[in-house]
């Protein structure tokens, strides 16, 4: 056997013991290799003849001085030999944590020197590690964009997988193919940017799924659900009514009918509005060519077509229901429409159906129906819910009492005003009665209200748009999405009886971004309902008296029979009372009697 044979043996799995020799490791950085740390623990061992082999230098020892030793015969512990000794102990405990190491951490590190195969296992998770942040940062920074917009806009939005709002209207027609004739109408019309309500409702009615919309007055809600319709049915076809439109008042319906023949010209799209039952009968009944796309019309309307022996409206095609002023046809009683909303529901029996729900007001009750028969319902609120339009400065004036109302409204008229001017009360017998006052004071005005015929109050609408009537009054008929361009001045002559209301009245003015004014007349009797309308006001940011916030509240059922039946105000008149009293007519009476009898007397003086 030669040294290197004897060298191999006696170091095998001999290596460097860091833990030991840790200074030394760091003073050189360089941690050495087997063989070397093998040969400075065998320093006796001689490799190429230079040295004396280690049996012979032992038994030199041995001869020189160490008798006990070959008497025995035993050998004593050399300093070469305890660094061997103590290395091979420690092997198998080393090998153990070097093989935890390799597990773990995917490195191998044998005699202190690491791979480079460790090195790129080490690498390799890092940089997965790496591109992970990079798409979970790209993801973040997305959203927070998406955030940004949205409560710069202040968009609030409840529901699951929301696409994101559109800033421009030529997103739409990137991402959603829509036509570019009906882009080309929209800036024809003026609108040059979605408004907050059109930059979320409109992607979401695109995606199919059905929503509950609360927007301010004036905010461009019926653009925002008139877009997707014209693009999900994209083209004309001859299958009946595949849209239809639900409108509290006629002249809301007729409103819409016109903002739809604006968007879908060019296109062909065959949009409708029912204005007799009974010509509309003849021309949507079963004999026709169904050669139809939207049907726009109000609730008793559609009932009674739908109730005929042979229903004369055929709404099995629908895919698009639309119920705009949801809060106001959800009522019930006989100023609400819930009923015939249900019938028309049914009659809805298309499994690719979907519906939207739009109204400047939020109601619990149209909330709780909507989470329980939509299917995967978003709600969208563009700012605060029940809130007026922060473009109306609001105004509460104290006029003492109900004649002090009419002296307030011919100061106004003194002093001058702007037109054209809407004016509020509560009832028909009110309107008439203010109508009759103000018809003297040498401005055109004129009046609204559900008891006269269609005829005349789409000839007074289309007289106050186009500028030949300053003064209209009217009830609650037309605070419900009229959109009028350009009116300065709303007064509450009569106080509204929910804060509701109010927000629809104010409504007529301050839209599409002008600014305009509401008043508010309001007396001792109104103090119950005082405290929820000065709360709207100033939630608007308009001043309103401390005093007026400081009220108590009124009990709810207090308040559902004000709003059922406002309180009795006294006749508008100025007229002294005796001038409509009998004896005033027994007057006349005689007059026409000694007419009469002078006139007898005459004939018998000619004849004799």
């Amino acid at each position: 056997m030669d040294a290197f044979d004897l060298f191999r043996k006696l170091g095998a799995g001999a290596k460097f013991d860091l833990k030991r020799f840790a200074k030394d490791a760091e003073r050189f950085k360089v941690v050495k290799s087997h063989d070397q740390d093998s040969l400075n623990q065998l320093p006796g061992v001689s490799f190429f003849g230079t040295k004396m082999p280690l049996e012979s230098k032992v038994g030199e020892e041995n001869d020189d001085g160490n008798d006990e030793e070959s008497i025995t015969g035993k050998r004593k512990r050399t300093k070469v030999d305890e660094p061997v000794k103590t290395t091979q102990k420690k092997k198998k405990a080393k090998d153990k944590d070097i093989e935890e190491e390799t597990s773990n951490d995917g490195q191998q590190e044998i005699e202190g020197i690491q791979l480079m195969s460790s090195q790129n296992k080490a690498k390799d998770p890092k940089t997965k590690t790496n591109d992970k942040p990079s798409l979970k940062r790209l993801q973040q920074l997305h959203q927070e964009k998406v955030n940004r917009i949205r409560h710069q806009n202040r968009i609030n939005v409840h529901g699951t997988d929301i696409p994101d709002p559109v800033s421009t209207f030529e997103e739409l027609r990137e991402e959603y193919d829509l036509d570019p004739r009906v882009i080309e109408n929209i800036k024809g019309a003026g609108f040059q940017t979605p408004t907050p309500i059109q930059m979320q409702a409109i992607p979401l009615m695109m995606h199919k799924r059905e929503i509950l919309a609360c927007a301010p007055t004036g905010s461009g809600k019926t653009i925002a659900f008139c877009l997707p319709l014209l693009a999900h049915l994209r083209k004309p076809l001859n299958k009946g009514f595949r849209a239809l439109i639900i409108s509290p008042t006629r002249e809301l319906a007729s409103q819409t009918h016109r903002e739809l023949l604006k968007l879908s010209e060019g296109v062909g799209f065959r949009v409708h509005i029912i204005n007799k039952g009974a010509d509309a009968v003849k021309k949507f009944g079963p004999k026709s060519a169904k050669k139809f796309d939207i049907l726009v019309t109000t609730p008793n309307r559609l009932i009674y077509l739908l109730k005929q022996d042979q229903p004369a409206v055929d709404l099995s095609r629908v895919e698009w229901l639309v119920v705009d002023e949801s809060d106001k046809l959800f009522e019930e009683g006989k100023t609400g429409f819930r009923e015939q909303l249900a019938a028309i529901f049914l009659a809805c029996t298309s499994p690719k159906i979907r519906r939207a729900l739009f109204s400047a007001t939020f109601a619990t009750d149209v909330e709780q129906w909507c989470r329980l028969n939509l299917d995967n319902l978003v709600s969208v609120n563009i700012g605060p819910r029940n809130s007026a339009a922060e473009t109306v400065e609001q105004e509460l004036l104290f006029v003492g009492s109900e004649s002090g109302k009419l002296l307030a409204v011919r100061n106004l008229i003194k002093k001058g005003f702007l037109p054209p001017v809407l004016v509020f009360v509560q009832s028909i017998e009110r309107a008439r009665e203010l109508f009759h006052e103000l018809v003297y004071e040498g401005i055109n005005v004129d009046v609204i209200h559900a008891e006269r015929t269609q005829q005349q109050r789409d000839n007074v609408v289309n007289s106050f748009r186009s500028g030949k009537i300053w003064v209209l009054i009217c009830t609650a008929l037309l605070a419900r999405g009229i959109d009028f361009k350009g009116v300065n001045l709303v007064i509450n002559y009569d106080f509204p009886t929910t804060s509701v209301e109010y927000i629809h009245r104010i409504g007529r003015t301050g839209r599409a971004g002008h600014k305009g004014k509401a008043v508010t007349f309001f007396t001792e009797d109104d103090k119950p309902l005082l405290r929820s309308i000065a709360t709207v006001i100033k939630q608007a940011g308009c001043p309103v008296p401390d005093y007026m916030i400081g009220f108590k509240k009124v009990k709810s059922k207090l308040k559902h029979k004000l709003a059922k039946k406002p309180p009795r105000r006294s006749t508008i008149r100025t007229t002294p009372r005796f001038l409509f009293g009998k004896k005033p007519i027994k007057g006349k009476r005689k007059k026409k009697a000694s007419a009469k009898a002078s006139g007898e007397a005459s004939e018998v003086s000619c004849k004799s």
